[in-house]
């Protein structure tokens, strides 16, 4: 692994744990060169699994989407960066385990949907906003009514 600082290849690692409930390991790493100090996680990149589209196309999975989608909704409002890596982490674990190789891209936003509302509701109201295509101001009300009637319900 390559310093940061100042490009010396050589590294070593001076502390490995899981992170994200296993999915990933975090490593603090220092360099042989300069002696600063760097963090590096690892984690499976490359997904079996495909989105299909609704027009039927297919294209590969991309965590990085599905992470910029939501750091979208979440803009300007007080939501760590950590806990949005987390829930992409989450998002991840429940394709991979329900479904084998593909996965609809209404299955996926309504997956993505359903960890926002607990994430934050304005995010939630603004992903569903480009995500449920509203149209108009009564279907942003009709929204925010659902997740009120459900947070009193439970």
């Amino acid at each position: 692994m390559k310093c940061p600082f100042c490009g010396n290849e050589n590294t070593r690692v001076i502390d490995s744990r899981a992170y994200s409930d296993g999915n990933s390991i975090k490593r603090r790493r220092i360099c042989e060169n300069c002696g600063k100090r760097f963090t590096t996680h690892e984690k499976v990149v490359d997904l079996a699994l495909y989105v299909i589209k609704k027009n039927g196309e297919k294209q590969p999975y991309s965590r990085k989407k599905v992470s910029n989608g939501i750091t979208r909704a979440v803009e300007k409002r007080n939501v760590d960066p950590e806990k949005i890596e987390e829930v992409v982490d989450k998002i991840e674990r429940v394709i991979l385990t329900e479904y084998s190789g593909e996965i609809k891209s209404s299955d996926l936003g309504n997956i993505i949907i359903s960890y926002l509302l607990d994430l934050d509701e304005i995010a939630y109201v603004r992903f569903a906003s480009v995500y449920k295509q509203f149209d108009s101001l009564d279907s942003f009300i009709r929204e925010i009514e659902k997740i009120r009637n459900e947070k009193i319900n439970l």
